[in-house]
């Protein structure tokens, strides 16, 4: 197993963390089977979940940032509210009723890979579990992706 910082995530984390890939898999996989019934269900749903987890990554950077206490660096806190500040941008097609959701997917799917430059920020300062990045980057990379990947069905 790969290690970043000299340690591994413990187990359940890891396995927890890569569950937390499903809902979009899922949605993905719907999408591929071309079935036209569930088409717009699953666009809708992979775009809600890609948004509510961009958001619980600035709820985790707002966690570490309170947790650290002193010495907080002023960039940590505005980089926590960030994320729920671009996944709620990110409706304004659907909310104006111009195309949607292939846009704000492609929005979502930058964000959520962009969010690795936070983590390798908090990694260097010291304000995250060694085992961070070894979980980060592949939850970010692969929700990410998948989530760029259904923009082309939208």
């Amino acid at each position: 197993m790969m290690q970043l910082g000299g340690q591994t995530p413990p187990r359940l984390v890891l396995q927890l963390g890569y569950a937390g890939l499903i809902p979009q898999i899922a949605a993905l996989a719907v999408l591929l089977a071309h079935d036209p019934e569930y088409h717009f269900m699953a666009l809708a749903m992979g775009y809600a979940y890609a948004a509510l987890i961009l958001s619980f990554l600035g709820g985790l950077w707002w966690g570490l940032a309170a947790q650290a206490q002193e010495d907080v660096p002023l960039w940590l806190w505005f980089a926590a509210v960030a994320p729920s500040l671009i996944a709620f941008a990110s409706a304004w097609p659907w909310a104006t009723g111009t195309k949607w959701p292939g846009s704000s997917l492609i929005v979502l799917g930058v964000a959520l890979i962009a969010s690795l430059a936070v983590d390798f920020r908090l990694k260097a300062n010291g304000l995250c579990p060694p085992w961070w990045l070894h979980l980060r980057i592949p939850l970010s990379i692969g929700l990410g992706l998948s989530t760029l990947l259904m923009a082309a069905f939208a």
